[in-house]
């Protein structure tokens, strides 16, 4: 049975710990909401570390926590334990997990780790208004938060009644299935699982659903229509123990329906293929194909004139830069480390700046390609990000003369114009693939680490311009190195467009 989404009907959650920018504006009826699959709608706000959540990552979370919960261990209180404890010799990675409780492994089904999260913005407007961009669309940074919070709240109901360090250790994939351009005309769920066990680690699969008017009255994986999705994320988190620093042996995953079945073999597949594929990209030497296209395009790149073509860009020229301090109030659960969808939305709000930037228009998010976190970014440290237009694509049906150009800039495309009136690629229009190098440094040390390097995706459509301005734009390496990047950002593509084509109809 469905019923209309009454905001006021549950008593709002919110984080322990919350990450984001402080607000000085009250928000009436404003809230964002964590549940879990239990009879009684557990909620994920609770002072108990195994039934805590992360950070909400939403500006009316943050607010209400401020006036409203309790925290169980604040900054100081972290801090002045990891002063002792190291005044002692030893090394303390997590406040609120010291203890894993249990080294029992048991069985979980999908069920026991299902978890939701309802973000009720056609019912709340100041809700919609933290969400939205300057172009009154879905602020996707500001999701991306969320969607690793769930996951990581999914990934200690699994893990339960033991209580290991879980950490997000990639970001398989975040994927937009179809635009949601009016996110005020929508009430959005977000919903996961877990669906693929290995000893340490688990693979986490979170959906986001859109639905015009009505949600299910009880929500759950059987309730939420296939239909109705709009995102696809998959993160993976490995679980240590606090105690030994060692990896830590997690329940296993029980399917028991034939869907279950398949998600969890696909699973399985794709972490198989992870491993081999291990190698990094740019160390893989290039085909006798992509040789004949780095030559091509050193020699049509001398011929270039950036300044005299308004729609391409030599790649050295679209790089924007960040320098953030990582303050306590972005930490993760664990006290000590900064919380992982607050890194996702840092990186995707520079990707966008420089999408913006190259392309002269509003870019459309598409997908984040599979993201490791290469090293934790300490609270305290200082976190610098690099971001540049790694390729560019031109989609289109080869009616339009510009984008027929012949250059080796103008390949053939790998994703193809849908029929499909809902998804992002319609229309003619370019791919634009973002690249962001993350590196910290410790205020102890004189070099710095490499964190994690993000590859965001971006749609920008050729109505976005003007009539009498160029509907495409290129970028152009012109360095080996640059021309690497450029063979990288369409062997990503390819992934994406065969990642696509694989999808579940």
């Amino acid at each position: 049975m469905l019923k209309l989404l009454r905001p006021a009907s549950t008593r709002a959650v919110s984080s322990r710990f919350v990450a984001t920018c402080v607000v000085p504006i009250t928000f009436p009826n404003a809230a964002s909401r964590f549940f879990s699959h239990k009879s009684s709608n557990l909620q994920a706000g609770s002072t108990v570390p195994s039934e805590a959540a992360d950070a909400a990552a939403t500006v009316i979370a943050e607010q209400r926590d401020a006036s409203t919960i309790a925290h169980s261990a604040t900054w100081l209180d972290a801090l002045t334990e990891r002063d002792r404890q190291a005044a002692e010799g030893n090394v303390l990675d997590s406040f609120s997990y010291m203890n894993p409780k249990t080294t029992e492994v048991g069985e979980r089904t999908r069920s026991e780790s299902f978890s939701y999260l309802v973000l009720p913005f056609k019912d709340d407007r100041w809700l919609c208004d933290s969400y939205i961009n300057a172009f009154g669309r879905l602020r996707a940074g500001q999701m991306f938060q969320d969607l690793d919070a769930l996951a990581g709240r999914i990934a200690y109901r699994h893990c339960a009644p033991a209580e290991p360090m879980n950490v997000t250790a990639s970001v398989d994939r975040i994927y937009m299935v179809k635009k949601v351009d009016e996110i005020q005309n929508y009430n959005f769920v977000l919903a996961g699982c877990v669906t693929w066990t290995g000893r340490s680690s688990m693979e986490i699969t979170v959906k986001g659903y859109a639905f015009e008017d009505l949600v299910p009255e009880d929500i759950s994986e059987e309730t939420l229509p296939n239909e109705n999705v709009f995102l696809t994320a998959n993160f993976t988190f490995v679980a240590r123990n606090p105690l030994t620093h060692k990896s830590f042996a997690i329940n296993r995953l029980l399917p028991v329906t034939e869907k279950e079945w398949i998600d969890y073999r696909r699973a399985e597949s794709f972490n198989a293929k992870k491993k081999l594929a291990a190698k990094d990209q740019s160390i893989i030497e290039p085909s006798d194909e992509e040789n004949r296209l780095v030559y091509d395009m050193w020699k049509a790149s001398r011929e270039l004139t950036p300044q005299f073509n308004k729609n391409v860009m030599f790649m050295k020229d679209t790089t924007v830069s960040s320098t953030l301090f990582m303050q306590p109030q972005y930490r993760n659960r664990h006290s000590y480390m900064i919380f992982g969808g607050y890194l996702l939305r840092q990186s995707f709000e520079l990707a966008y700046c420089a999408a913006a930037a190259f392309s002269s228009a509003g870019p459309r998010f598409v997908s984040l390609d599979s993201t490791t976190f290469k090293a934790p970014v300490p609270v305290g440290s200082v976190l610098s990000m690099s971001a540049s237009v790694s390729y560019t694509e031109h989609i289109h049906d080869g009616s339009d003369p510009e984008a027929g150009v012949d250059s080796p800039f103008n390949l053939p495309a790998t994703n193809k114009i849908s029929a499909n009136p809902d998804a992002f690629l319609l229309e003619p229009g370019t791919l634009v693939q973002v690249k962001v190098d993350t590196n910290i440094k410790n205020l102890d040390s004189v070099v710095s680490k490499e964190s994690g390097c993000f590859i965001y995706s971006f749609f920008v459509p050729r109505s976005s311009y003007e009539e009498g301005k160029p509907h495409f734009s290129s970028v152009i390496p012109q360095t080996y190195s640059e021309m690497m990047e450029y063979v990288e950002g369409r062997r990503r593509a390819h992934d994406t467009a065969n990642y696509v084509a694989t999808m579940p109809k």
